[in-house]
């Protein structure tokens, strides 16, 4: 602003200066008087663009990361990366919010949306892909995206049920008539008996399902030692680790492989809704798989996408929502549904249920059974399959 001032006054006499040693009626006077008037508006016409531009770097200087609202934007489109088994319910919830976003605020919202391992997503969103919202099969994939710093530390207190959006349990299903009376997770180590399973290095469920198998010996009274030797057991009955757990549905049911298929509850019930009754039981010790959302902090700022993915997250808290993840075998969060006969009626009741939290959570999970060397590979050495 002192600049302003400063140049107008030097202008001004200039301009007065000009005007008393000149002839109004010279033409030479007429000329000069001419081109001191388009100096005059050159230089205000500069300075006041020197001046909004200022004020648009000291902006940007504030914010760097500050991009177009989303608010501000007639259309609007939203990334959303998940695990495989969530496809068949995000693609029956994402019309829905479209309908009630464009009501609400009249906003035109289209998805982007990737599936595949929970692991494998993991590492795409840490690695470049632009998601502004990740449902992964695990809180420790997640974190893994905390901690390269595209989410903000305490994501899971900005939502409802700390975070966890969706979740089952794991089941196993097996042949018709069940040749190989297969009942509970011990009878996987039966020496006839082959397992089918997903990669605990490229899938969220592979590691439930592992949680799931040493839960069975820890809820039941054992220790560490034969909780080891059972899981090594089992493993060396898997034939083929699959990349996840919809390869390992089609690896069991398309391809016929194996005697028994260990998976999601919901993955099972999906399957059987597709291709007709499904043998299957849900062991009476379990594991609760618990299936996190958050918005990836860091992208949504980018892309000014935040209020909308927000929005969206909120949604699949609904009980709208959530019926849509029960109608395809998850087990709803949200206690109305959960509640109702219809719900009840389809999810047998666990009677003994251990959760990640039993066993220090997903960092001390990951450390002492997926992190390379760790437990898991050592039992895959072991049964030569390394």
């Amino acid at each position: 602003m002192k600049l302003w001032h400063s140049v107008l006054k030097q202008i001004g006499q200039l301009t007065e200066k000009i005007t008393n040693s000149l002839k109004l009626n010279s033409l030479k006077g007429f000329l000069s008087l001419f081109f001191v008037g388009i100096t005059l508006s050159v230089t205000i016409a500069a300075c006041s663009g020197g001046n909004t531009n200022n004020s648009a770097n000291d902006s940007s200087a504030a914010n760097p990361s500050a991009s177009p609202v989303a608010a501000n934007k007639q259309d609007v489109e939203l990334t959303l990366v998940s695990f495989a088994v969530t496809k068949a319910a995000h693609e029956a919830i994402i019309p829905k919010f479209v309908d009630n976003w464009k009501k609400e605020h009249n906003q035109n919202v289209t998805f982007k949306q990737s599936y595949g391992g929970s692991g494998s997503q993991t590492r795409a969103v840490i690695d470049g892909l632009e998601a502004d919202v990740v449902h992964l099969s695990l809180a420790g994939d997640t974190r893994k995206i905390e901690k390269a710093g595209l989410i903000q530390p305490g994501w899971e207190k900005k939502v409802p049920n700390n975070g966890i959006v969706s979740k089952t349990v794991a089941a196993l299903v097996i042949r018709p008539g069940n040749p190989k009376a297969i009942k509970t997770w011990s009878d996987l180590t039966k020496d006839s008996v082959k397992l089918i399973t997903a990669d605990p290095k490229t899938s969220g469920i592979a590691r439930w399902n592992f949680l799931a198998l040493w839960n069975s010996v820890i809820k039941t009274g054992g220790d560490d030692t034969k909780a080891t030797d059972f899981v090594t057991k089992v493993y060396k009955n898997v034939p083929i680790l699959t990349k996840d757990a919809r390869e390992a549905s089609d690896t069991f049911l398309k391809q016929g492989q194996g005697d028994a298929l260990i998976n999601y509850e919901n993955e099972i019930l999906l399957a059987q809704q597709k291709s007709g009754k499904l043998n299957y039981v849900v062991p009476d010790v379990n594991i609760s798989i618990d299936n996190p959302i958050a918005v990836v902090d860091k992208n949504v700022d980018k892309h000014g996408t935040r209020e909308v993915a927000e929005g969206f997250v909120k949604y699949l808290f609904s009980p709208e929502a959530q019926q849509e993840f029960a109608k395809i075998g998850f087990r709803p969060v949200d206690e109305t549904v959960a509640q109702t006969k219809e719900v009840a009626d389809k999810y047998p009741k666990v009677k003994n249920l251990g959760t990640v939290a039993d066993y220090g959570g997903w960092d001390a999970v990951d450390k002492k059974f997926f992190a390379d060397g760790a437990l898991f590979d050592k039992i895959q050495v072991k049964n030569n399959k390394k």
